[in-house]
């Protein structure tokens, strides 16, 4: 298997945990499903637990972004998979002006064909007036756009994010979950700075690893080695410090970084508490190492002052 393949088998991962947490009923996701089938592989309650803080983290975020700008900006979703957010802010009436998810060929062609069969995921995308183009690995509609491209190389990013009717002068959020570690730290610090360059008023949030230097950490990044999944970028990962510097240092104002534990106890607690009441755990030093090595970063440039510096989980 090859090293890209080895990270195109990860979407599968992700989507599969997922489908399990939503299956057990630790958040909504009525998307998901279309995307990947039931497993009977049962997932240990600290993964649910720690997918939960993902998803939930990361949609505060995002909504943070759409309600500040009125939802007139835009969405690039960076390695997107079987992600399924688009569909659930549609649900809520939060649709910004254009929503662009990137993953590599082979992961978007398997999105549009399960886009194309299903009607619920289909029919959010075509307006009154809106015509829908699809290839076998693309997509374009009104304010939903799903393009192939490898984000080590910017001038075909660069060509997709076009064609998808980007306006680099709308406030744009970023989002990367567990993409970034797989690159090459040089090939990052470029995606980071050229975004920072092309966007003027944009949000970045990354989830990824983090205290990776560990021997916790260790065993996570020889774990994935033997999945022929290498971890590229495992040095930015190496503490919060080491993440926000990627930021701070290719041209972003501010930000902020948490670890996992710290993102846990951010989110409504009245909800984790449902949440928790799920499934027993047995041990909960193992959740806190975990989460523990997992954090989300976010970094801002707001040269229109639209008060990005004011995003937060609460």
């Amino acid at each position: 298997m090859s090293a890209d393949e080895a990270v195109i088998s990860t979407n599968d991962d992700a989507a599969s945990c997922k489908r399990f947490g939503v299956d057990k009923g630790y958040w909504n996701d009525p998307y998901i499903g279309f995307f990947v089938q039931k497993s009977s592989a049962r997932k240990a309650p600290e993964i649910s637990r720690g997918y939960y803080a993902r998803v939930k983290s990361i949609e505060t975020l995002v909504k943070n972004f759409l309600t500040l700008t009125e939802c007139k900006c835009q969405v690039v979703s960076l390695g997107a998979g079987f992600d399924t957010l688009f569909w659930r802010l549609n649900d809520e009436g939060l649709v910004p002006q254009s929503y662009v998810e990137i993953d590599f060929e082979p992961v978007t062609a398997k999105k549009c064909h399960f886009i194309k069969s299903k009607k619920q995921l289909l029919e959010p995308l075509s307006g009154e007036d809106s015509e829908i183009m699809m290839s076998k690995s693309e997509l374009h509609s009104a304010n939903y756009h799903l393009v192939s491209a490898d984000l080590r190389n910017l001038a075909t990013l660069e060509t997709k994010l076009s064609a998808s009717g980007i306006d680099r002068a709308l406030p744009t959020v970023f989002i990367s979950e567990c993409v970034l570690v797989y690159i090459e730290v040089e090939a990052t610090d470029k995606l980071i700075k050229w975004i920072a360059d092309s966007f003027p008023t944009a949000l970045f949030i990354n989830y990824e690893q983090v205290n990776m230097t560990d021997a916790f950490g260790q065993v996570m990044i020889q774990n994935l080695k033997a999945r022929d999944c290498v971890l590229s970028g495992a040095v930015a990962c190496a503490s919060l410090e080491t993440q926000m510097n990627r930021f701070l240092n290719n041209g972003w104002t501010g930000g902020d970084a948490l670890d996992l534990c710290t993102v846990y106890k951010c989110l409504p607690q009245a909800d984790v508490q449902r949440m928790e009441r799920l499934e027993l755990l047995d041990e909960r030093e193992l959740l806190d190492q975990l989460l523990s090595h997992y954090c989300l970063v976010w970094a801002y440039k707001d040269t229109k002052n639209v008060g990005l510096h004011n995003i937060s989980l609460s």
